[in-house]
């Protein structure tokens, strides 16, 4: 037991810092010591290593989820508290069967196992990020926003950072049980091979398009408790109308569902609201993304964010990567979103290769809160030059999890995909974080969170491919799995070729 326990510290370690980016080698030093309880151990106990590692991992990045179950859901706390813990144990079997097998096919040899263990690490991410819809939050590469390996980003994504910071801690791992004589080199590689990326700085494979583009980013912070009550309904139209009208910026962005309305019943409760603002961003040189649900109880209805601007189209985005029990109900599980009070629980999904919005000279590219996780996604967007994004806009409402460490979780995840695909990304959010960053994932400008403001800024559209936007477009993460599963393979026929040697040296005479 007290093993476990401090298998799940050093879990939880790893997601104080995706909060806290400048403490980077935290997340080395708790790898390092999953590997260090790997050492000499049947697969039984490594596997049982990974699950509480995994388990205070995850409950250390996403226990505000009882908070949006509890406090906004109405589901009774223990259940709440529940179904936060079987979420996190389920999602680190991933690891624990990677741990298993790493601890049945290392070979005692450095190089071997610090490049089976990265491998594993990697297929375990990956698991958890793909299958069953996915869910990445707390991915290990976010610890290294702002350490050494970012400038890995654009080339293989916060995925292969993840795997590149397990092979790290894995060689840390071994200087401590090699010994000196077989521990330093894998250590002095290491180090080396850290300052030399660190001091090399990421590859430019963008440039500047167009003149820079002032933004205004709205944060309403309306309560969540409060967003969709049918008496609050007229403050919140007007106070967003007044807050749209008042923008300086001829872009100007307000978050997921901003208008808590569907059509037909934003139509009842104030008919003139919808074409007003129509006719005021139909002026030259203005233009307007907002979220609202589209669509009806009846045919279905999707979260997606509007676009206006002077002579086009009206543009339309719908929301492609639902959340589970959120958003969408999973087969099977109706009984337990009836156990909750969330409006809007079960959207219709938009494509994943949606059209950006051209206006002012851009081509900007929503996606809605959740979606930013899944870099692979957003890089679909990006296979054809000639139409892909110039600037990424992300609106998010991170009201349903409280004042927690969600939002400046969140707001790094934006930070890595501005790193990953070399486009500014622009938050416009409820509750906060509402931030410019760069094409660099440097934040430009910010809001306090829970504050209801206007931000002005200037951004600087960019075009070009990076390599992760390259491969990660048109193969997803397969790449990234198939070449984990090909070191894997590797390691378990040496394992075989070397059993099959000794027992034909035994047979000779």
């Amino acid at each position: 037991m007290a093993e476990a326990a401090a298998l799940a510290a050093a879990g939880a370690l790893q997601s104080v810092a995706c909060v806290h980016t400048g403490l980077w080698w935290l997340s080395w030093l708790a790898v390092a010591g999953l590997v260090l309880a790997l050492h000499r151990v049947r697969p039984a106990r490594a596997a049982g290593a990974g699950l509480a590692f995994g388990t205070g991992w995850l409950l250390g990045g996403v226990w505000w989820l009882f908070i949006s179950l509890h406090r906004y859901g109405g589901l009774p706390a223990p259940l709440a508290v529940a179904a936060v813990l079987l979420l996190c144990v389920a999602l680190s079997l991933y690891l624990a069967v990677a741990c298993a097998v790493y601890a049945r096919w290392r070979s005692g040899r450095a190089g071997p196992d610090i490049a089976l263990f990265a491998a594993c690490w990697a297929l375990a991410e990956w698991a958890r990020g793909v299958l069953f819809t996915g869910f990445p939050w707390a991915a290990s590469g976010y610890t290294q926003i702002d350490g050494p390996l970012a400038p890995l980003a654009p080339w293989v994504g916060v995925y292969g950072i993840g795997a590149a910071m397990a092979a790290l801690a894995a060689g840390l791992a071994w200087a401590v049980t090699g010994g000196r004589k077989t521990g330093a080199l894998p250590a002095a590689v290491a180090l080396c091979a850290v300052i030399g990326l660190w001091a090399a700085g990421p590859a430019q494979f963008t440039r500047p398009v167009g003149v820079s583009l002032g933004v205004t980013l709205l944060q309403t912070n309306v309560p969540q408790d409060e967003k969709f009550l049918a008496e609050r309904t007229p403050e919140v139209l007007q106070t967003l109308a007044e807050g749209l009208r008042a923008a300086r910026g001829p872009l100007v962005v307000a978050p997921e569902t901003a208008v808590p309305l569907l059509p037909s019943q934003l139509e009842a409760a104030a008919p003139d609201w919808w074409p007003e603002l129509a006719a005021h961003f139909a002026q030259p040189g203005r233009a307007l993304l907002v979220g609202r649900p589209l669509g009806g109880y009846e045919e279905g209805y999707t979260n997606s964010v509007v676009g206006l601007a002077a002579g086009a189209a009206a543009y339309r985005y719908d929301k492609a990567h639902l959340v589970p029990f959120g958003e969408f109900i999973p087969r099977g599980f109706r009984w337990f979103t009836e156990l909750m009070n969330i409006p809007l629980g079960d959207f219709a999904r938009g494509p994943l290769n949606a059209a950006s919005f051209g206006a002012l000279g851009q081509r900007l590219a929503p996606n809605v809160c959740y979606e930013d996780l899944f870099g692979e996604e957003l890089a679909q967007r990006f296979v054809e030059e000639s139409s892909a994004p110039t600037v990424l806009v992300n609106v998010s409402n991170i009201a349903w999890f409280g004042d927690s460490i969600a939002i400046p979780q969140h707001l790094n995840i934006s930070r890595m995909r501005a790193l990953e695909l070399q486009r500014p990304m622009l938050r416009a959010t409820n509750t906060g974080a509402t931030a410019v960053v760069d094409h660099g994932g440097r934040v430009t400008h910010a809001l306090a969170p829970f504050t209801r403001a206007a931000l002005d800024a200037q951004v600087q559209g960019r075009q070009g491919t990076t390599a992760y936007a390259a491969w990660a477009g048109r193969f997803g993460l397969w790449p990234l799995a198939v070449l984990a599963l090909a070191v894997i393979a590797w390691r378990v026929a040496a394992h075989r070729r070397g059993l099959a040697a000794g027992a034909s040296g035994r047979a000779a005479p």
